[in-house]
């Protein structure tokens, strides 16, 4: 049987004890019940994963004895997806959930100019974040930006891989399922929100080395578009 799966940003390699905040001492003293000398996994997000023995089961400050470390090497294939906020917030975490668990390793949320809400909760959304990397039992956690808007994004900070930008409006676009994707790249694409992006906020994409794709013959919200875009570059050969 797996063992309970938590997640530590106090991982000291030079030392062999941490104490658990107190939101994983309740879950597993009070509601997983488990006892000194049991056995649970953490992980810090960055690799690294610890066996470790429980050496004090205190409610808010279980302390805990590192057995066995090991690490396990970040996804060759990085996939960033930069998504406009939503009104709905409720589905925007959906998105970041699921996005998580498939395995992207960069979630940028967007201001564009259609985007109808703005206010973004960090803390909450890297709460779930972090929830579903140890749901997925996976090592490494998804890098989670502040809102940033759409033109500082196309402009400045995406790096040298490939860039993609996903909208409806006609033109010349290839599908994104058709499009070769190297291994061991760095994948950017673009989601617009609900109404899409403008034409102008096209354009400065194109002027930016953006490549125009389509994710299908159907029009998708906003959420399922990030994440049908997700499991293509994933899924990409």
């Amino acid at each position: 049987m797996n063992l309970p799966f938590f997640y530590t940003s106090e991982y000291d390699k030079a030392s062999n004890e941490m104490v658990l905040n107190e939101e994983s001492s309740r879950h597993v003293v009070q509601v997983l019940r488990m006892k000194k000398g049991e056995l649970l996994n953490l992980t810090d997000g960055q690799g690294h994963l610890l066996t470790c023995e429980i050496a004090a089961d205190h409610k808010k400050h279980c302390a805990v004895i590192v057995k066995e470390v090991q690490f396990k090497e970040a996804p060759v294939r990085k996939i960033s997806i930069a998504i406009s906020l939503i009104k709905n917030a409720s589905r925007f975490e959906w998105f970041l959930e699921k996005a998580t668990e498939i395995g992207v390793t960069g979630i940028i949320p967007l201001i564009c100019e259609r985007t109808e809400k703005e206010r973004f909760r960090f803390d909450r959304m890297q709460g779930i974040v972090t929830s579903a990397m140890l749901q997925s039992q996976q090592c490494w956690l998804p890098v989670l930006q502040e809102p940033v808007l759409f033109e500082n994004l196309v402009k400045t900070g995406t790096g040298n891989g490939i860039k993609f930008i996903a909208h409806c409006m006609e033109g010349s676009k290839q599908e994104l399922s058709e499009q070769a994707v190297h291994p061991a790249s760095q994948t950017l694409i673009c989601i617009g929100p609900e109404g899409d992006f403008t034409a102008n906020e096209i354009e400065l994409a194109l002027q930016n080395q953006f490549l125009p794709v389509s994710l299908g013959t159907t029009r998708l919200r906003t959420e399922t578009a990030g994440i049908v875009a997700a499991c293509l570059l994933k899924a990409a050969r």
